[in-house]
């Protein structure tokens, strides 16, 4: 690490021009300023999911108004504190209209607006109780209507089969109410610009342990949630020696069993390896990092494990371009610190300017003030100082880095302490603070295609792709980085884009110099060791936690999977995420006359459906709904389902109108090869106003009972001619987003489509 003079790393003389943010006497009219131009897919994402809409759905603001917006209502706290908001305003404005630094989602999509929630995770907790348990539920669903994830520990709840005193009957156990919580997501997310997403956490020590870790070995199951086991010292001690440990009841605190450590750990990497699920968190670890336990036992995470946090608290994110601090090869130390302060300043001010869905909530928020500052492209960064990711010159690069923000960080959070007081939470004797917690590293999906940065701390997982725009055009996206080296280096081409937007790796061009292909590799090129590595560097100087996912290749073994467990508790990480390549099932598209599957790359994202033949069989099903008798047609040729038409009520009518979109759509998708289950996904639990049963079902709209007819269609052994519907993973699966159907990519514990900005976590 470079040797530190004084404050700044390296030396540098402050200008008068300069903005010092350790003052609020700023002059910021003297300094030049230019925006960032926003690239195609960031004004995609920003009019799909952040701009306001006007009743039709069509932008009333543009990117820059959103950023004033947000500036404007974050920079009006700083008056509660007897400054002028206005210079502040200008200075929050020109952060993120530069691209520089980005808040989470929340925060850019509801500031200034009616229902101003703006952060981003929260943990609720769940009480030993039917009362307690549904109370839960309905907090949980106010906090997905306004944008935010949830994460709970059902540690608290007694186990399947346990006498419940109050009833005479026997308790379901945790994995019965996991599903509860599912359902309410699934309802409260068919309204919300952010999809709602949950992380379920169950200690090592619970005597449903097996049951909850084999939950979403079934596909469909379980999928608004991700799912991670709180892994004690104990457990890792017993699997150490080979040994025995105690499973407890935690509602009498007693002993049921003594089971294999080695049984149980290789059940969890056995699950895995096959779906990517559970992820591990290392809850003892967590807590050696509490840095309030007088209030309380830190027991579960936000949905991607990042933000370890105490029951009704919640934290707002924001994350720092990386590829914005680096000049001429070169680290800018200067606008590094520069950036870290006014964002702390932003971040505080975020807890301040929030409209929290709940008062337990803010009680506990403004309790502990935790905020959590990371970083996306740190990828990039090391492109611009031509460091390989998968190096030990990369490790020291990322400590380097991290370490310095943390400090900096703490500096702004010791002076906003000295001017508006500690956290009301703080305890003589520990460093006085504005915020208990302060530097997370957070996924970045959305907010890193807006700043066209590598997201996360997660390596580029592709150097081109293919996008597919609306009127069927394709576009190449290059990573700016990579051209910039290529046209110096003289080896541009558009052959050369062509070949990597369809998947040809750059090691594979010899006359491209070696230095170049060693430092441009991408996440499928560098093995899993680094990649825990890197995590355990940037988690060293990081307050909460760091999500990344661990990529394997498809043909990674189980025993890969376990050895990559333990190198993350040996490297002292807070948790792990895994995901194997193709592990989880879905339709694949194929080219031609070729009925068998081939392998896709992620980048080919351009369906065509195939010709509907002269002749097709099928059957059709009668279901009552709310809005009238329909008529549900499903249709197959010699490929599989080609078709289905939906017909109700008179011909010409709103409802007929709009039965038959809905089977002109699904037959579109089923020709140009989207798994059946993904469209059922969509239709299942939509809800309209008039909802009736039919032979024991509640339909609740329309769209809800062809999705029902479809399911009902698949699962049955009427026909044999129906696609493969195994659970083994063809070779080459790539997930499909439901946006726009394009290919999902997995990452910080999230599938994120590149081509349209959706995400969702898993």
């Amino acid at each position: 690490m470079p040797e530190r003079t004084g404050e700044l790393f390296p030396t540098e003389e402050l200008t008068e021009h300069d903005i010092e943010l350790n003052t609020y006497t700023l002059e910021v009219s003297e300094v030049p300023f230019t925006p960032a131009k926003l690239s195609e897919n960031a004004v995609t994402v920003l009019e799909k999911r952040y701009l306001i809409k006007d009743i039709s759905g069509n932008p009333v603001e543009t990117p820059h108004e959103l950023f004033r917006r947000v500036a404007k209502t974050i920079a009006a706290v700083d008056a509660d504190y007897g400054f002028d908001p206005a210079e502040m305003e200008e200075l929050f404005f020109r952060l993120m209209n530069s691209l520089d630094f980005l808040p989470n989602s929340p925060t850019l999509m509801n500031a200034g607006r009616e229902l101003g929630q703006l952060s981003a995770c929260f943990v609720m907790p769940i009480e030993d109780s039917m009362e307690g348990i549904f109370e839960t539920v309905k907090r949980t669903a106010l906090i997905h209507k306004s944008g935010g994830g949830t994460g709970f520990s059902f540690s608290r709840l007694r186990p399947k089969n346990s006498p419940v005193r109050s009833t005479a009957g026997t308790a379901s156990g945790p994995v019965s109410f996991m599903h509860v919580f599912n359902a309410a997501t699934e309802t409260v997310k068919q309204g919300g610009t952010r999809r709602g997403a949950n992380m379920a956490i169950l200690r090592v020590n619970h005597p449903d342990i097996m049951e909850f870790i084999t939950c979403k070995t079934a596909e469909n199951h379980l999928n608004n949630f991700n799912i991670s086991i709180a892994v004690t010292d104990k457990f890792m001690k017993a699997l150490d020696a080979g040994g025995e440990y105690q499973l407890i009841n935690p509602h009498t605190e007693k002993p049921t069993a003594r089971v294999s450590a080695r049984e149980v750990f290789d059940k969890i990497v056995e699950c895995a390896w096959r779906n990517g699920e559970p992820g591990i968190v290392f809850i003892d670890r967590i807590n050696q990092d509490n840095p309030t336990p007088e209030l309380g036992e830190i027991e579960s995470t936000n949905p991607c494990g990042e933000q370890p946090l105490l029951p009704y608290e919640s934290c707002n994110l924001g994350s720092i371009n990386l590829d914005h601090m680096a000049d001429n090869g070169v680290i800018n130390w200067k606008k590094l610190r520069k950036t870290i302060h006014l964002a702390v300043h932003f971040l505080d001010n975020v807890i301040d300017a929030n409209k929290l869905p709940l008062p337990q909530i803010e009680e506990m928020t403004l309790k502990t003030r935790k905020i959590g500052l990371g970083v996306m492209g740190f990828a990039d960064m090391l492109y611009q100082l031509r460091i390989p990711y998968d190096s030990e010159e990369a490790l020291a690069k990322a400590e380097e880095v991290m370490s310095f923000i943390r400090e900096e960080a703490r500096q702004k959070s010791r002076e906003l302490a000295k001017t508006r007081g500690v956290f009301p939470a703080w305890k003589d004797g520990s460093m006085p603070l504005r915020n208990a917690t302060i530097t997370t590293i957070a996924p970045t999906g959305t907010i890193a295609m807006i700043a066209d940065a590598s997201s996360g701390i997660e390596p580029n997982f592709a150097l081109a792709f293919i996008k597919t725009v609306l009127d069927g055009e394709n576009l190449h996206y290059l990573n700016r980085r990579f051209e910039e080296a290529a046209k110096a280096g003289g080896f541009y081409s558009d052959e050369l884009v062509e070949a990597l937007s369809n998947g040809e790796p750059l090691s594979k061009f010899k006359h491209i110099p070696e230095s170049i292909r060693r430092v441009f590799r991408t996440s499928h090129e560098i093995e899993v060791q680094w990649h825990i590595r890197m995590q355990a560097a940037f988690q060293k100087f990081t307050d909460n936690a760091v999500s990344k996912t661990i990529n394997f290749p498809k043909n990674a073994a189980e025993k890969d999977v376990r050895e990559a467990f333990l190198t993350a508790h040996r490297l002292r990480c807070k948790g792990l995420t895994v995901y194997r390549d193709g592990c989880r099932k879905s339709q694949v598209l194929n080219s031609g006359g070729n009925s068998e599957p081939e392998d896709v790359d992620i980048q080919k994202v351009s369906p065509h459906p195939r010709k509907r033949p002269r002749i097709t069989k099928g059957v059709t099903e009668r279901v009552n709904t709310g809005e009238g008798m329909l008529y549900v047609t499903i249709n197959e040729d010699l490929e599989g389902l080609c078709e289905v038409f939906a017909s109700i009520g008179k011909h010409g009518g709103h409802v007929s109108a709009l039965s038959e979109a809905i089977g002109r759509l699904i037959s579109l998708c089923l020709r140009c090869g989207i798994d059946i289950k993904s469209i059922i996904k969509q239709l299942k639990g939509i809800a309209g106003p008039d909802q009736v049963w039919d032979n024991g079902d509640l339909i609740l709209s329309t769209p809800d009972a062809i999705g029902k007819v479809l399911e009902r269609y698949i699962n049955s052994s009427s026909t044999s001619e129906k696609p493969p519907l195994s659970d083994e993973p063809e070779n080459g699966t790539r997930e499909i987003c439901p946006d726009c159907g394009g290919f999902l990519v997995y990452q910080e514990g999230c599938e994120i489509c590149h081509n349209c900005g959706y995400s969702k976590c898993r």
